[in-house]
């Protein structure tokens, strides 16, 4: 149990057996009354925020995650299937768990596994991945300054707006968390 006020951005919280990520807090001490703690809360398993108010000081239950470093191995059916690099233990993760996050997984990748009792609850990838560009619209000529995009689907199956200049067969450099393009490699 810790106090509503030693809340923190990106810490889990067990409220009515379900499991919430703190995505923003703000404590509030109006001129009258007593103070308080607004949060916004992201269920960790269905992806969705709420606002919840708690009085200052109130206590919650926090969750323990254990991270796990692991690398991505293949694609099984709707599985994927991953090795722990330090026990080489093989674990099957379902695609669900994964979310979004599997239009940027590439073989040999090491990514995160949240696990909360057991039981597989997210995926963290890293900031930035290299993926090769597989279809996007050709050069035309005079259309190679950076002040425009186009779109490009990457061999993930992400799509992201690229500049001009970039081709088929191009490896680029995207961030998962904004799906924006950040260079060429």
């Amino acid at each position: 149990m810790i106090s509503t006020n030693d809340l923190k951005t990106g810490l889990t919280l067990k409220i009515d057996d379900k499991l919430w990520s703190v995505v923003e807090f703000l404590h509030v001490k109006p001129g009258k009354g007593s103070a308080f703690v607004k949060t916004k809360l992201k269920n960790v398993e269905t992806g969705q925020v709420v606002e919840r108010t708690f009085r200052a000081g109130e206590r919650v239950e926090r969750a323990i995650l254990d991270r796990s470093e692991m690398q991505y191995l293949y694609k099984e059916g709707n599985d994927y299937v991953m090795m722990n690099i330090e026990t080489y233990e093989q674990l099957s993760v379902p695609e669900n768990a994964i979310g979004n996050s599997v239009k940027y997984l590439k073989e040999n990748m090491v990514v995160q596994i949240l696990m909360h009792d057991g039981k597989i609850i997210g995926v963290d990838l890293p900031a930035h991945v290299e993926l090769e560009v597989i279809d996007t619209a050709p050069n035309e000529k005079g259309n190679t300054s950076n002040s425009g995009t186009k779109p490009a689907t990457l061999e993930g199956g992400a799509v992201v707006n690229v500049p001009f200049f970039v081709v088929n067969g191009n490896i680029i450099r995207v961030d998962t968390r904004t799906n924006e393009y950040l260079d060429r490699v």
